[in-house]
């Protein structure tokens, strides 16, 4: 009996177990499922559900790819004329942030986003687009599908990308409901990898400025930077030519760059670390946004006098011309990292190159102490009401900047004539007013105390000019001066046949150069000084004549001042408005066949008249 009794218990309990297995089955059924043990019918479902993360996955980690980590881009920022950098550069329609650029107002920026920001990027892209996934197939056959608010949790590694998302997807059909809770997608991808050599490629960038080095390489061979040459002519160069020149030369060269492993290539970029199936491409294109400065020029004509020429000096024996150039570039490289295996994956991002003074920014990440002062210029406290008009009185837009102690402060641009902002405060400071198709204004203003000022532009006239010699046109070289006390103008003609005038009263300049091929031997001459004497005299003023030899070198003048003159000319704005072209009447000099007749022609140059029509 005890034994049929122990039987009759454990059957008791055996029962109590299985009902109540079975009602945590049903009452938990929702949430036993897995994508392992779903039923048939459902797997279609969450196999659709789960390619659809896939594809938002990748989706996702290429835009992170193509835009320098970000899905979700910065706050943009604008450039300026002094630095023509926004916040993001834009390639093919596709806006990449900069991870180092220049702000408009001067200031280095950088935006190189670490790995957690890029997961946290592509979590908020997820959480985004993991219910946007299309079920209408699904929809049309009964079931109803339902997702509840999703958390998701990237994980980035050097050679996969990890979703794991939370969100109750509920599926449901007649009286079946079913719960799946947590979902997870692994992603072959070189993510990781890609942006751990973009950021060794960027610290490299930062600390040795190798694109820098390139870029003042590139400036001193297609550029005129500092030299001489013997020639007892001027040297012209068109500065729109010349930048023509460096912007192609440095798209060409930037794109030769490269990190092989063959140290004797002059492109060869050395970055230490990078994996061997990783590649690094440097792009430019002469298209993209470029600031380009030269001083000294007068507007597009750099110009480089002789020297032992000048009227009233005895000549040297021989002229050179000594010429030293100060360049500005500021220009964008997209640094590309590319992965060989299978696909190809590229991860992309952005610098600024910047030359200031024919040198390379600081190593640090600064820009070297050229454009303006960051203590004046962002102390601005004293409000200014700034009204520009032409000289009819209409309300004309411009652009105003304000220049104290050799820096410049870019303060805003008119609307109907009118702007009020703040300035830096600053004893003798030039408010700096400037409009397209008007003469620019300087004007020298206090800016200690509020204040109101009205500034009145001169519009420029655009006329064509016909040189003429000994009545007759000439359509050879020359050079063409208009030079005022606030105003210059240089054209190198017949290149340059425009020149932009408003009234006043300029100096016109005219310089004709014949070949002359002069030869000039080699020679000694005797060069006098005058020295103070030592001891008690020097100290009252007595001088002593030092001489010495002076080696001249043989040469070969190859021109030489033929033609030209000068004339004071005021030109009103009523000749500008109704004429189209200046005629400038020069007259010929003596043939150039000696070194003292040419001399003399800068001598005669000085006397020599010129006679000039509008019409």
């Amino acid at each position: 009996m005890r034994f049929k009794r122990g039987q009759v218990t454990i059957f008791i309990i055996l029962a109590i177990l299985i009902v109540a297995g079975a009602f945590l089955v049903f009452v938990f059924k929702d949430s036993l499922f897995n994508k392992g043990s779903l039923p048939s019918e459902i797997e279609p479902i969450y196999t659709t559900f789960i390619s659809c993360l896939e594809q938002d996955l990748e989706r996702g980690v290429k835009i992170l790819e193509s835009q320098g980590g970000y899905i979700f881009l910065p706050e943009y920022e604008d450039g300026s004329e002094y630095m023509p950098f926004s916040s993001q550069l834009d390639f093919l329609g596709n806006p990449i942030p900069y991870w180092y650029y220049i702000s408009g107002n001067g200031i280095p920026r950088t935006q190189v986003p670490s790995k957690d920001s890029m997961e946290k990027n592509l979590e908020m892209f997820m959480e985004t687009k993991s219910r946007a996934c299309f079920f209408d197939d699904y929809y049309s056959q009964g079931y109803w599908i339902d997702m509840e608010k999703p958390k998701a949790k990237i994980t980035i590694k050097d050679h996969e990308v990890v979703l794991d998302l939370k969100m109750d997807l509920i599926i449901s059909r007649e009286n079946e409901n079913h719960v799946i809770k947590e979902h997870k997608v692994v992603l072959d991808s070189e993510l990781g990898s890609l942006y751990e050599s973009a950021i060794k490629v960027y610290e490299e960038e930062q600390s040795s400025l190798f694109l820098e080095d390139y870029a003042i390489d590139i400036l001193r061979l297609y550029a005129p930077v500092d030299g001489f040459e013997l020639t007892c002519s001027p040297k012209v160069w068109i500065a729109n030519e010349i930048f023509r020149d460096l912007r192609e030369a440095i798209e060409a060269n930037t794109l030769a760059l490269k990190n092989s492993n063959n140290k004797e290539d002059y492109f060869e970029v050395e970055i230490s670390d990078i994996p061997s199936n990783h590649r690094v491409r440097f792009l430019n294109s002469k298209d993209w946004t470029y600031s380009f400065e030269v001083n000294p020029s007068d507007g597009p004509v750099m110009t480089a006098n002789p020297v032992g020429n000048q009227p009233g000096l005895d000549i040297l024996g021989f002229c050179y011309v000594p010429y030293h150039f100060v360049y500005s570039l500021r220009y964008p490289v997209l640094i590309q990292i590319i992965s060989g295996k299978g696909s190809e994956e590229i991860f992309q991002f952005p610098m600024a190159v910047v030359i200031e003074r024919n040198l390379p920014r600081n190593a640090s990440g600064e820009s070297v102490p050229l454009i303006d002062s960051q203590e004046l210029c962002t102390n601005k406290n004293t409000y200014m009401n700034i009204q520009v008009y032409d000289t009819n009185l209409k309300p004309i837009e411009a652009y105003v900047s304000y220049s104290c102690l050799g820096s410049t402060c870019s303060i805003g641009t008119t609307k109907n004539g009118r702007i009020s902002e703040k300035f830096p405060q600053c004893i003798n400071g030039f408010i700096n007013v400037k409009s397209e198709g008007y003469k620019p204004e300087s004007i020298m203003y206090s800016t200690v105390k509020e204040g109101v000022m009205s500034v009145y532009l001169s519009k420029l006239y655009n006329l064509s000019v016909q040189l003429k010699l000994n009545n007759q046109n000439y359509n050879r070289d020359a050079i063409i001066y208009f030079v005022s006390d606030d105003f210059s103008k240089t054209i190198y003609y017949p290149r340059q046949k425009y020149v932009e005038l408003a009234e006043g009263e300029y100096e016109v300049q005219v310089y004709v150069y014949k070949n002359s091929n002069l030869k000039i031997e080699n020679m000694t001459q005797k060069q006098c000084v005058e020295v103070p004497r030592s001891s008690i005299g020097g100290l009252i003023g007595l001088t002593k004549e030092v001489c010495f030899d002076v080696q001249v070198p043989a040469q070969t003048l190859s021109n030489a001042l033929s033609a030209g003159g000068k004339l004071n000319y005021t030109f009103s704005e009523n000749q500008l408005r109704g004429s189209r072209v200046i005629d400038i009447y020069a007259e010929t000099l003596p043939e150039p066949n000696t070194l003292e007749q040419i001399q003399k022609n800068y001598n005669l140059f000085e006397n020599k008249e010129l006679k000039i029509n509008l019409r």
